[in-house]
């Protein structure tokens, strides 16, 4: 696995970086050599968040957490994604290394049915910049918003993070 590391707003330790090494080696067995690993520590107000994302093999895995100290931050955010893969463990098997995920994190899970969709929406599309997108997200209580966007006649999507701030989601061709 390819583990990139940045500090934002923070000098980051050598041991730091050696305990993210560390536990982001016991997901090598799951991911290919080639899956990419981003580790993100933000310092915002004696608070410290890390992000960590992966891709690997088209898939995207993520999670974030925020806590006062960085390692506690990083401890919560790598039992995320541990969460995270043995949720999805039956749909991820045929992308991942079926047998490894049992041997590495054994607890159990209560299986899922498959994904049904309940309901279908359509609605109109109208080109919209992304400060009228949120506006009528907000308007009409919704956690997520997508709306093609002006500027770039591209389908995106707005949406609250958990901090309270806002994200979009811009297409990108692979």
């Amino acid at each position: 696995m390819i583990i990139t590391i940045t500090g934002r707003k923070v000098n980051l330790r050598d041991s730091f970086k050696e305990r993210v090494e560390k536990k982001l080696s016991k997901f090598d067995r799951l991911f290919e050599k080639e899956a990419q690993a981003n580790v993100t520590v933000t310092l915002e107000k004696n608070r410290q968040t890390v992000e960590v994302t992966i891709r690997s093999g088209g898939m995207v895995y993520r999670a974030e957490e925020t806590a006062f100290e960085m390692e506690e931050a990083l401890d919560k955010v790598m039992d995320s994604l541990a969460r995270q893969i043995r949720k999805n463990k039956t749909r991820l098997e045929k992308r991942l290394y079926a047998s490894t995920i049992e041997d590495l994190y054994p607890e159990p899970v209560e299986e899922e049915a498959d994904y049904q969709v309940v309901r279908t929406k359509r609605l109109p599309i109208k080109p919209l910049d992304v400060d009228e997108a949120i506006l009528q997200m907000n308007l009409l209580g919704h956690e997520f918003f997508m709306f093609r966007n002006a500027d770039t006649n591209e389908i995106n999507v707005v949406y609250h993070r958990k901090n309270g701030d806002y994200g979009l989601l811009e297409p990108e061709a692979e």
